[in-house]
Order: C-alpha cells, then structure tokens, then sequence
C-alpha cells in the first residue's frame, strides 16, 4: 500500500500536472495532420483516439496514436514512481483524464482505452498481459472491440485486487468505470445490436 503522506503534496501537484499535460497531447490530431489526412475529427466518429485513427484507412499512422496514446500514460507513471507509490497513481490518473479531456482541443479526447493500457504498463506490467487476454478473446469471440475493451477493463482490476494489487486494483477500478461512462453510447449500440463489428465497413 502506499503511505499519502501529506507533507509531498508539492510533488503530488507536479506530478498531476505533468501528468495531465503529457496525457492531453493529441497525438491522434497530429498524427492525420502530418499524414495529410486533415482534421481527424472530420473523420469517423470524430474521436481523436486509435480506434478511430484506424478508420482512416492509414495504419502506419493509426499505429503511431496507438503508441503515442499507450506512452502517454506510462511515461509519466514511471517518472512519477521516482517520489514514490502515490506520486505514480495521481500521475497516472492525471494522464488518462488528460487524453480524455485535453485543453488544447476543447476537452475533447478519446475514450482512454489506450491510455489506460499504457497506465498498466507502467504500474504493474501483469495487467497488460491480462488484458491483451481478455481483449483478444472476446473480439476473437464476438467481433466488438468496444465490448473487448469494456471486459479486459472490468477484469483486469479484479485480477490486480486477486492478486494483492490493492493500489493498482483501486486506480484501475476508478479508471474502468470512467471508459464505461465513456463507452456509454457504444454500450447502447451492443445491447440494441446495431454495434459495427471488427472488419465491418462504415
């Protein structure tokens, strides 16, 4: 468990703040724009996110907003573990509300299933194994990627808090429930069948 020993409050602050700047960079935006594909929120769904990134068509360039939305949220998890358990945690949270709510294109992010893969990585790599799982399985399974990120997100606290993870169990419940709250109208589609399936058009 980590101690919040309220004295490094000043470290905790930077911490959140270099967090979140580093997690609102929109490397989905900059990425289509120096593929010259334009403005990525004309695309798609409008979600400046990987998923949609691959609706462009482009994959090299889908692959660098994966990356850059995966590192986003381990980067500052392991510069922040320096000052400690509770440093890692709020940079970590910090990040994942920073790409999904980025100052620099009007709070307007992405869903943060990227982001949250990246924040395991850096926390508890075991996650991202237990995810990788549970993801492949259900999109191999049912063919949604919505309802493969909402499983590996529901399982992989669980997994954590089994496995004696208290801290990463608590900070990945947290952020678990804001992509289902995220994912609200994708919910909506799977349970009304009309969710677009891996590999469908449109």
């Amino acid at each position: 468990m980590v101690d919040w020993d309220s004295s490094l409050w000043p470290i905790w602050l930077a911490c959140v703040a270099g967090g979140y700047l580093v997690g609102s960079i929109p490397f989905g935006l900059i990425f289509a724009r120096l593929f010259g594909l334009g403005d990525i929120r004309k695309i798609g769904s409008g979600n400046i996110g990987a998923t949609n990134a691959l609706r462009t068509g482009n994959k090299p360039m889908a692959a660098l907003t994966l990356a850059g939305d995966v590192l986003k949220g381990t980067v500052p998890v392991l510069i922040a573990s320096r000052w400690g358990g509770e440093a890692a945690i709020l940079a970590g949270l910090a990040a994942f509300l920073g790409h999904l709510f980025p100052v620099w294109v009007g709070f307007k992010g992405g869903k943060g299933v990227a982001t949250y893969l990246g924040i395991l990585l850096g926390i508890a790599p075991i996650g991202v194994l237990v995810f990788a799982v549970v993801w492949l399985s259900v999109a191999f399974l049912f063919r949604y990627s919505s309802l493969a990120a909402l499983a590996a997100t529901l399982v992989v606290p669980v997994v954590y808090f089994a496995l004696g993870y208290m801290d990463a169990a608590a900070l990945t419940a947290i952020l678990t429930a804001i992509v289902y709250i995220r994912h609200h109208a994708n919910i909506r589609r799977l349970l009304a069948g009309t969710e677009g399936k891996i590999g469908a058009k449109g």
